[in-house]
């Protein structure tokens, strides 16, 4: 942005503050329950960021949702709260305090760290994230958002730093509790400084260090575990063994989402010799390669098994002293964590190796057909993923095929690891599953099919098996067909037995029960985390009826789009238990374990609640340090007052507290009024865990109170700047406070609302947010400018074309604002509010030439503040007042319109696209004039005809008739090689089929704008008469002196082919011209001589209309035009009024004829056939 758009932008966060500072002064957002409700509420929630760091534009597209809704919502009459809190709970703010601390005792205060140690390789820990509304996008394989947002900082203190923090303060942060001291206020004058709507008095912190907070979420968890919501005892978890703790999605640098992923262990015996890498070590001992495999009824397909002859493994020993796995080290240390080794997180590795060292020897594996299969080589075994160990069913598995033809054809590879024929040559497919389209061998026919070469065809081969197996197997209808061939089991359905085959192999100790993650998480202390088996304390989600009342909440959850719906039915649907219990980090201790803190996601899921009372309780001191209005203590909130305050049928004298009745009723009351939450809105990353604890939560604490679940749910995508990811490394990234300074507060919202709303990623464009400040910027300065000149508008009810038309597009874009309001989406409202708005005032101000309406213009200033100002509301507040109104815009109402004339729509519509077409007509003709003329100057058009047709030649009425049977029929019109077919086989069309496929075109173009409106045979509109009553107009902005306008009828057959209804024709002509001089002999009237240009056949009433449009009169008959009696002598005489008596009155119908057969060109004025030369001037007179 140049100098002068940061002047600008200075002007408006001027503007801004003042208006932010009677907003505060006169407390306009804060609002109580009303104690009689005459209105209808609105709440809207937003999940409160975390205090680790500052907001950035991500946190504030998401929030303004949220603000946007609540405005327009107070705009509709309702009471509407936005209430805001801030959320201190987790891990992350005491793992920044520590490592602060460990950075200073190790390296000094101020640090001085190693040279060129700074940079962190991979994951770091933490900056600025947000606990439930994290920026991301999981489907790229990229850094992570914590080193995104760090720049790969190694030290925290670094970190810091790069924050803007000197030293000195830096220091402070190293105690966990300044965090929570310095971020919320700042974060509080940041989300005041983009004009939030929220009432401030609600405000407050999570963890114990809030005791009002603590006691409500103590309740809370209280009432859980005596609804039996929560258990105790050992489960899978993901688990950071750094930390010592479950790694939470809270908790996590990257692989928020993720969970445990269950495998089966095949435990492939390796029989004797042994290789020489564990031949002494493991003499004596059962030595075991453990498979993790998703498909266990596979088993008896196994040829084979596989290992990465360039990937290292360890034997190491499990806790039966007798036998020795082999696998990864990444797998034996998940291994560790969940029951195999003797100690827990200890790995006894008695040797490692290279996967080649073990190619060619012999294991037995269990359900196989062969008495013993070899260790074969795989050069696309991964290391990260599974145990490194593979079997091989290439029945099955394209990969396996793909392998082992590679070593069945290829003796070089086989001689390259040492493999003789008898390892791999006996062994092919075995049928064990019949697979509908591929059969008993569905993946050697799969690779034939798709000729597969080798196992490199990577991509193929992933196609493949999407086909045949993800699909196949696990995808619904098609997987009931897919029968098993051999063992026990055999003739049954693969879905059927699946389980029935894990357990016996369990059973018979060939297998066991393993889990990792589904993908690498990353904990926020650099840690990669493992599956563990914990003993912890968890939330039952898995209950079977739990489980079915939040489905019926869903059920009655208006989530706005599909896909949100659908998102949270599938985790509903496969959501088990989550651990709400943690040993390290901030939070509220569990009221029956105190050892144990409740973790991040299992403390935010009913706080909105809290927000119904917190002003009471606290008064707007956030960390609850100070008595609110009611004067109640913290240690006063016994579960019996909560019970009563949210509950009804609750009787104060069972309480047995000493808060007076008429507090708790009042607290009691505002619960009442503001749930259920009307609305809340998040990120869409949070549906598989928040949002759907928030449901959960709701039913449990509610649940024989369904008025008090939720009603809404808003999820939107993630945020990008300038079409890319968000990174503090790549310098595109903006804090919230930088985005408000760099484009004011108003021009980033107006940005962000413009930068998308649906569930996939939205885009905030800088470009965007420039213009949208010049946009705004002059917006407030033409209203300024239009209102000091209001005296001088015309004041009278709408009457002409553009003031109807301009009348008809307040009231319509009125109603889709609204629709689009209602509907949350917002990128369409700024859209109908305010660019189509402007353009609308734009259409009218150039339609009536500025002969501008001062009650509309009026009504439009007025309108476009309301509707625009949930988007805008500092512009929109200052306009309100210059216009008198002595309250806030935040208690207007939202525009009440007539209903939208839509046959004024259709005429507007029809004059837009006619002008479109006699633009591009005019510069066709100026084109092919230039190509004539070569390099001699181009004489332009000054006149032009147009012909209206009222309706169509009988060939295209035909034409169109039979389009309109054939959408009737089929709902679409056929391609244009069926339409040609089709429609030349009509004997009346045969003669025009030159022009009958580009008609056809026409019309088509036309059905995809119009509809079936396209079909039919007259005007839609008075065609002949809209472009009569704008024919000034016409002329001036086509900037030719005459257009006369005829009916296609008069134009002769040629013409009615030419033209067609919704589509006039226009041909330009240039006609012979005279300059002429007009002068007022008014003396100091103001109005002054002119020179123009008067055509040949141009009528003195249009010359009128030109001289009233040069000199601004309203009204023609205002204009008295004068010729000398003498047109020769009479224009050397001085033009005073005293001389018009040698002069003569022109009538308006007088026609003009220009004489150009000599030079310099003539004027004459021809009146019923009498010829009067004009000569050089004439005079005008205002009266």
């Amino acid at each position: 942005m140049d100098t002068r758009g940061r002047t600008k932008v200075a002007e408006l966060l001027k503007m801004e503050e003042n208006v932010q500072k009677v907003w505060e002064k006169e407390k306009i957002y804060e609002i109580d329950a009303p104690e009689e409700p005459d209105r209808a509420k609105f709440i809207a929630t937003f999940p409160f960021p975390y205090m680790n760091g500052f907001l950035h534009l991500g946190h504030a597209f998401s929030l303004t949702k949220c603000e946007f809704a609540v405005r327009y919502q107070r705009l509709r009459g309702k009471n509407a709260l936005f209430p805001f809190a801030l959320h201190c709970t987790g891990m992350p703010i005491k793992a920044s305090a520590d490592k602060l601390k460990a950075e200073i005792e190790e390296f000094g205060l101020p640090p001085k760290f190693p040279p060129d140690s700074e940079l962190l390789p991979d994951q770091s820990l933490l900056s600025e994230t947000n606990s439930e509304s994290t920026i991301k996008d999981k489907a790229k394989g990229k850094k992570s958002k914590a080193v995104a947002k760090s720049g790969a900082l190694k030290y925290q203190w670094s970190i810091m730093k790069s924050l803007g923090f000197q030293d000195d303060e830096i220091a402070k942060f190293s105690d966990s509790l300044y965090w929570i001291q310095f971020f919320p206020p700042v974060t509080i004058e940041h989300l005041k400084k983009m004009g939030l709507g929220v009432d401030w008095r609600r405000t407050f912190i999570t963890t114990d260090v809030n005791p009002y907070f603590d006691s409500f979420v103590r309740w809370q968890f209280l009432k859980l575990k005596e609804q039996k919501r929560i258990d105790f005892g050992k489960r899978y978890t993901v688990f950071s063994p750094k930390d010592g703790q479950p790694c939470m999605d809270h908790d996590r640098s990257s692989g928020e989402g993720v969970g445990p992923q269950e495998y089966t262990l095949i435990k492939l015996h390796l029989l004797q010799p042994y290789p020489k890498a564990i031949e002494t070590i493991c003499k004596g001992k059962s030595v075991y390669l453990v498979a993790a495999t998703l498909r266990p009824e596979t088993m008896y397909g196994q040829t084979n098994c596989w290992i990465g002859p360039d990937i290292k493994y360890i034997a190491f020993m499990v806790n039966n002293d007798q036998q020795v796995f082999v696998c990864t080290r990444r797998a034996a240390r998940n291994m560790a964590y969940q029951g195999f080794t003797a100690q827990e997180g200890q790995v006894n590795v008695l040797a490692e190796f290279f996967g080649k060292e073990i190619v060619g020897y012999r294991v037995k594996a269990p359900l196989t057909l062969y008495e013993s299969v070899y260790i074969l080589p795989m050069m696309n075994v991964k290391s990260d993923k599974g145990t490194g160990v593979v079997t091989s069913v290439p029945s099955d598995s394209p990969d396996d095929y793909a392998a082992l033809q590679d070593l069945k054809k290829k003796k070089p590879l086989r001689e390259k690891f040492g493999i003789v024929d008898e390892m791999v040559l006996p062994f092919n497919p075995v049928p064990i599953i019949d697979v509908p389209e591929f059969g008993k061998l569905s993946a050697p026919t799969a690779c034939e099919e798709a000729k597969v070469q080798s196992q490199n065809d990577i991509a193929t081969l992933i196609a493949i098996k999407d086909k045949i197996y993800l699909k196949s197997f696990y995808d619904g209808v098609s997987a009931l067909c897919y029968i098993l061939l051999v063992g026990k089991y055999a003739g049954r359905k693969v879905q059927d037995v699946k389980k029935h085959i894990q357990k016996d192999m369990i059973d018979a100790g060939d297998a066991c029960i393993y889990y990792e993650t589904e993908r690498p998480v990353i904990s926020r202390s650099g840690d990669e985390c493992v599956v563990a088996l914990c003993d912890q304390w968890y939330l039952n989600y898995g209950d079977y009826k739990w489980k079915a009342a939040t489905r019926k909440a869903l059920q009655c959850l208006n989530t706005y789009t599909d896909n949100v719906y659908n998102n949270l039915k599938a985790t509903v649907d496969w959501l088990h238990e989550h651990a709400c219990s943690r040993s390290y980090g901030l939070g509220t201790k569990l009221p029956w374990d105190e050892q144990y803190l409740i973790e991040s996601l299992s403390d935010s899921t009913i706080y909105m609640a809290y927000y119904t009372v917190a002003h009471l309780l606290q008064g707007g001191v956030f960390d609850g340090s100070k008595c609110g209005p009611l004067n109640i203590k913290p240690e006063q909130l016994t579960p019996a007052v909560w019970d009563y305050i949210f509950y009804d049928g609750q009787l104060y004298e069972n309480v047995k507290t000493d808060i007076e009745k008429w507090k708790l009723d009042k607290l009691k009351h505002e619960f009442n009024y503001w749930y259920p939450v009307d609305l809340r809105v998040s990120g869409k990353d949070l549906i598989q865990n928040h949002l759907t604890y928030y449901l959960y939560n709701h039913v449990a604490m509610w649940p024989s109170d369904q008025s008090k679940w939720p009603c809404s749910v808003w999820a939107n995508g993630h945020l990008l700047l300038n079409n890319e990811k968000m990174s503090k490394s790549t310098g595109n990234f903006l804090t919230l406070v930088e985005a408000v300074e760099r484009y004011s507060a108003d021009g980033m919202r107006l940005a962000l609302a413009d930068a998308g709303d649906s569930i996939e990623d939205a885009n905030f464009m800088e470009t965007m947010a420039d213009a949208g400040v010049l946009r705004l910027y002059n917006f407030l300065s033409w209203v300024i400018e239009s209102i000091a000149t209001l005296d001088e508008m015309a004041n009278h009810p709408p009457s002409t074309f553009p003031e109807l038309i301009f009348q008809n597009d307040i009231n319509k874009y009125v109603q889709i604002s609204a629709e689009n309001y209602e509907k949350m989406q917002f990128k369409e409202a700024v859209k109908s509010a305010f660019f189509e708005f402007q353009a609308a005032r734009d259409r009218y101000r150039e339609w009536s030439m500025m002969e501008l309406n001062r009650n509309l213009i009026l009504r439009f200033i007025e309108t476009q503040a309301i509707i625009l100002s949930p988007i805008c509301p500092h512009i929109c507040e200052t306009i309100w007042k210059l216009l008198g109104n002595k309250y806030s815009i935040v208690h207007a109402k939202w525009p009440t319109v007539e209903p939208v004339v839509e046959e004024l729509s259709k005429q507007c519509a029809f004059l837009e696209d006619a002008l479109h077409d006699f633009r591009i007509r005019y510069k066709s003709t100026i084109a092919s004039k230039q190509k004539k003329a070569g390099k001699m100057p181009v004489v332009k058009p000054n006149m032009a005809i147009i012909y209206v047709a009222a309706g169509y030649p009988p060939w295209q009425e035909l034409t169109l008739t039979t389009l309109a049977k054939m959408h009737e029929t089929s709902g679409s019109l056929p391609d244009n090689k069926i339409l040609s077919k089709e429609l030349l086989q009509i004997e009346e069309l045969k003669k025009h089929a030159k022009k009958l496929m580009p008609f056809v075109a026409a019309v088509k173009e036309s059905y995809d704008q119009k509809g079936v409106e396209a079909f039919s045979l007259q005007a839609q509109v008075d065609e002949l008469d809209i472009l009569k009553r704008n024919a000034a107009y016409l002329v001036s902005t086509l900037q030719l002196q005459d257009i006369q306008i005829y009916t296609s009828a008069q134009g002769g057959e040629k013409m009615q082919e030419e033209c067609r209804p919704g589509k006039p024709f226009i041909i330009f002509q240039t006609e012979k011209v005279c300059k002429l001089m007009l002068i007022n002999p008014t003396v100091g009237s103001g109005y002054f001589e002119f020179e123009t240009a008067v055509l040949h056949g141009e009528t003195v009433n249009n010359l009128k209309q030109r001289i009233a449009k040069r000199i601004a009169v309203s009204d023609v008959e205002h204009i008295l035009l004068y010729r000398y009696n003498d047109s020769i002598f009479g224009s050397r005489m001085i033009p005073v009024l005293e001389n018009l008596q040698q002069c003569t009155e022109v009538r308006s119908d007088g026609v003009f004829e220009v004489d150009d057969q000599h030079q310099p060109a003539t004027l004459s004025l021809n009146e019923d056939g009498y010829h009067h030369p004009i000569g050089a001037q004439m005079l005008y007179v205002v009266v």
